[in-house]
Formats: structure tokens, sequence, C-alpha cells
């Protein structure tokens, strides 16, 4: 394993257990097993770690929604899946990529691309939703809905709030399930009352 390596799956350990506030270099460095120096020879500091975390978050949410939008004939509903289930196995990440007071994404350039890469598998995912390329204002308010719902709904699992509310005898992998289902029939619905025809 690479230095590099070592030092960003150190960060990942800390954000996921104890938050971003608990990464230092010096703390990464021990969990990392390496010299003090050491990230300083690849990260010039904490937000050089959280800027290449989220690019790795960014690509790899980007990576699902190509491969279900490949494979599904309801785009939304895999879509919002796939930004369920990333969040869910990377906590670390997503604890991270939105958070632009710790990975300053505006200037570090690969974690800008990676970001406005993801988006653009959001907005062709609005386009094979409703059937037919959109205005950019149109567009825009179907991705900004769909991904605030996907946001909201996978900051709730992570940060454990749902778990204490589940009624008797539900599992959380069947609300996920009953989540993603009704989130993909009301967007169906939606374009249909639009008189759009979403691509299948």
């Amino acid at each position: 394993m690479s230095v590099q390596r070592a030092v960003l799956d150190a960060a990942l350990e800390i954000i996921a257990v104890d938050g971003p506030d608990a990464v230092s270099m010096r703390e990464v460095a021990r969990r990392a097993g390496i010299s003090h120096q050491a990230p300083y020879h690849h990260f010039s500091d904490r937000a050089g770690i959280f800027a290449a975390i989220a690019a790795e978050g960014y690509a790899t949410l980007a990576d699902e929604f190509r491969v279900v939008m490949a494979d599904s004939a309801h785009p939304s509903r895999a879509c919002f899946a796939a930004y369920v289930r990333v969040a869910t196995s990377h906590p670390g990440h997503f604890r991270v990529m939105f958070r632009a007071d710790l990975c300053g994404i505006e200037s570090h350039p690969a974690t800008t691309a990676a970001a406005d890469a993801g988006f653009a598998e959001l907005l062709r995912m609005v386009e094979r939703t409703t059937g037919r390329p959109a205005d950019a204002a149109e567009s825009f308010t179907w991705a900004s809905l769909m991904w605030s719902t996907a946001h909201g709904f996978a900051t709730l699992l992570i940060d454990g709030s749902l778990a204490h509310k589940l009624p008797a005898g539900l599992t959380m992998e069947r609300h996920i399930d009953d989540v993603i289902d009704l989130m993909g029939e009301m967007v169906d619905r939606q374009a249909a009352a639009m008189g759009l025809a979403p691509e299948r």
C-alpha cells in the first residue's frame, strides 16, 4: 500500500468514527503507522486530504450512476438507491464531499472535476426520467429535488436518526426499499402529470 493510500484510509477511518473535525496530520500519521512528516509529502495540509477524499467519493458516485442507468428501466429509482448505497457504504467520504469548508472544492481542480462529473450524471438521469432534453432551469429544478431528497434520506441513515424511530417489526432494509420505491413512483407520476414520457 502506498503512503498516500495509507494516509487517506487512516483519515477515512477517523472520519467514519469520530467525524472530520477529529482529523489532524499528526493523528492521520499515527493511525497510518508512518512518520509525522510523511503525510506532508503528499498533502500540504488536511484540506488536501479532505479534497482527495471528496474526489474519490464523487468519482464513486458518478461510476455508480453510470452502472445503474445502463441496466435500469427506472433511472430515478436506480440512482436514488445508488446514492443511498454509496453514502451508507462510504460514510467517511460522504461526510466530507459536501463540506466546502473542509475540502475547499473550488481550490482543488481534481475535486471540482470529480464533483462536476457526478452532477453531469445526475443531469443525465433527469433527461432519462423526463424522456427528453430539458432546458437548464428545468433540469436544475429536477436535479435539485432528487438530489436533496436522496441526500437528506442518506444523511438520516448514516447519522442513525432513523434507526431509533422504526416501528416494531419494520427492518431498516425494508424501510430503505420502501422509501426508494415511493420516491421513484412519485418522480414517475410527476413526469407523467407533466406530459413527459420517461425513457425506458
